[in-house]
This record gives structure tokens, sequence and C-alpha cells, in this order.
């Protein structure tokens, strides 16, 4: 299992440029950096507006700023997007892009349309930190961590793609964040954290953390700050009922087990009965979904303010597992319902773009090695 690198991340500004990138800075770096400049704090206001209210990829395009002020922050500056550099349209909607960042490296960003919402699917790494073997981006090594300019951008670059500034809260298509795309994102704590900070930002972006979901495989002594310090609903990778399999399926058990991992949800900042943490469970066809796992589920559960969530398995090229049948995931939800807590299936989306949970996997195959030495960096193995 590969460490938490340390926050690594390269930022969005190309080698030829010295410009700094001003998506992904937080409220205070903003106004600090327009301060050097001479520029009163209003102005800072009204910049943070036209990026994240409005969606402005111009300095030019912003009309409430002087015209030499705003040559003067386009000399300064970069509104940096990641590049699409493939775009897959799903035919049950669901749409799938691959960004591309100035470095070269890649991730993909997931939207999925719903009638009462439309969730957008965020990556915290290029590959990830961990190995579960039932992901396909699991089997991608870790390149490095997203800067907060790279996480945001992704939200903003897809915002591009469906004409979704400005708009009212109300006919927004990206209406919900879950990170859960490429990686592990409390192995990148502060850069999501500041990403987020952004998105939740009222005169930003503008999306509740009652609409951010934060997905992890349990890295156990971050979970407490996730909860204090950034709010977001929480959601927990469980996959097994015991540490001999969960071992195996998600390999981060074998440094933090279950045992830790259920200790670390009861003590969740904020967790209570309308504040549920949702429990994914992917369903393995002969491997974690006998009425034995389902009634161990429903025990290990217990005094947690909890639903959980059955994902059919989605299939990816070389995948050592297969699906559960359809009615042995229904026969499993049915004894987690019956024990007293909610249990719903996922039904998968973007299959045929392999867009599914587990499926997503970036072409970014280039060594950590490269990277950690173009950085003066050394990393340890565990």
């Amino acid at each position: 299992m590969r460490p938490y690198l340390g926050g690594m991340s390269v930022a969005l500004c190309t080698p030829e440029s010295k410009r700094k990138p001003v998506v992904g800075m937080s409220r205070e770096a903003l106004a600090a950096e327009l301060a050097s400049m001479g520029a009163p704090a209003f102005r800072a206001r009204q910049l943070w507006h036209w990026l994240y209210a409005k969606g402005a990829s111009d300095f030019a395009a912003m009309t409430t700023l002087s015209k030499g002020f705003r040559a003067e922050l386009a000399e300064r500056f970069v509104l940096a997007r990641p590049t699409v550099a493939q775009d897959h349209r799903s035919e049950d909607g669901t749409r799938k892009w691959l960004f591309r960042f100035p470095d070269g490296q890649e991730v993909e960003t997931v939207f999925i349309p719903e009638a009462d919402r439309g969730t957008l699917c965020v990556s915290s790494q290029v590959g990830c930190t961990l190995t579960c073997r039932f992901c396909h981006t699991g089997t991608q090594r870790l390149v490095r961590n997203l800067a907060p300019a790279e996480v945001v951008g992704q939200i903003m670059a897809a915002r591009d793609a469906l004409d979704d500034w400005p708009r009212p809260e109300a006919e927004r298509r990206i209406t919900n964040i879950v990170m859960m795309g490429m990686g592990e994102p409390l192995y990148n704590f502060e850069n999501v954290k500041a990403a987020l900070a952004i998105a939740m930002d009222g005169e930003g972006v503008s999306i509740s953390k009652r609409k951010i979901t934060l997905s992890t495989a349990g890295v156990v002594p971050m979970m407490a700050r996730c909860g204090a310090e950034i709010g977001v609903n929480l959601a927990v990778s469980l996959h097994a009922v015991t540490d001999a399999l969960r071992d195996e399926v998600v390999p981060l058990n074998r440094k933090y087990p279950i045992a830790d991992l259920l200790r670390a949800c009861r003590a969740y900042p904020g967790v209570n009965n309308a504040r549920r943490i949702t429990f994914e469970y992917v369903m393995l066809k002969g491997v974690n979904d006998s009425p034995a796992d389902a009634r161990e589920l429903a025990r290990l559960l217990k005094g947690i303010p909890s639903k959980v969530n059955l994902i059919p398995f989605n299939p990816w090229p070389g995948a050592p597992y297969a699906c559960s049948a359809p009615e042995t995931i229904a026969r499993f939800c049915e004894i987690v319902n019956a024990s007293g807590y909610t249990a719903t299936v996922r039904t998968p989306r973007g299959r045929d773009i392999m867009a599914a949970c587990g499926q997503l996997k970036s072409a970014s195959v280039k060594a950590r090695k490269t990277v950690d030495e173009s950085l003066g960096r050394v990393p340890a193995e565990a």
C-alpha cells in the first residue's frame, strides 16, 4: 500500500507561463493577491462572483471591472480549466469526461442526471492511493494528488459542458457533488477541503454541504477531521463484513480494520438519524452476498445512524469478480431492511461508457517516481 503523499500536487500553471491559476485560490489568498496589486477589497468579491457564480472563463468578459484592471489580471493570472480530452454520452443520459491538465495527466468525471437532481462525481487523485480489487481505478498507480484548482476545475468544466452558467439554483443541472471519482479523498485531505470550501461558498458555486458527499475506503485518522472541518455527508466503502474478506477486497483494512472503522463512524461529527452515514456495499457473486453476510452487516451497523447502498458489481476488463444475481441482491436487501436499516439497490448508470461505480480509469500511467523526482521527493513505501 502506498502512503499519503503529503498533499503532493502539480499546479495548473503551464511550464512556460509564470501566471498563477486564480481558480482554486481561497477567498483570503485571492484578496491578498489583489491587495498586492493595490486593488480595493471589493474587487476580490467581484472577481470571486465572476469566477464562481457566472463561470467567466476570460477576464475580458468581466465587464464590472475596468478595462485596465482586466488587462492587469490577465497578465498576472490564468483562468485555468482542464481540457476536455474525451466526452462520452451514455444511452441512459450519463455523461463522462476525460479531463486533461497542463502536465498531461488526466482524470475522469461523471455527470448522472436524475428526475430530482443532477449529480457530479468528482475525482481527487490521478490514479489512486488504494488497490481495492473490485475497482478499475485501483489498478492504476497513483501518479499524484489533484490541486484545489483541479478539483474545482472539474466542476467548472462540467458546468461549461452542460451550459449550466449562470442559472438560478432551482434550474441548475448540477445540484449534487459526490467525491467518489478516481482516488481516495482523505489521502488528499487539504486540497479536497480547500476545493469543497469553494464549492460550498454561498457567493460562489453555492452547493450546500447537505448536497455533497465524500466517500472514503476508511482512512480512519482523517474521518473526524472530515466531519469537523469539511462537514459534508460521509459514505464509507465497506464491501465486506469480516476482516479476512475485507483485507482482500479493500486492502486498506489491513491498516484500519472494521472495528476501528466503525468506531470512527459512530464518532463522526454531526451524524444523527436525520443525517446518516451511507455504507456502500458492492455485490460480488459468491463472495460477500450470502444471507449470513446480510445479517452480519446489520449486526455490525447497530447503533450507527446509517443507510446501506447495495451496488451491483460493474464489470471491467480483467476484473476478478462477477456481479451477484438480481434475486440474490434482492434477498440481501430484504434482510437488511427487515433488520431496521434502510437498504437500497443502486441502479447502474453509464455502464456502456465505463462510467459506472468502480469503472473509472484514465490513461495517465506515468510512473509516480517520475513526478516525485521532478519535485525532489522520494516517497517511502508502506
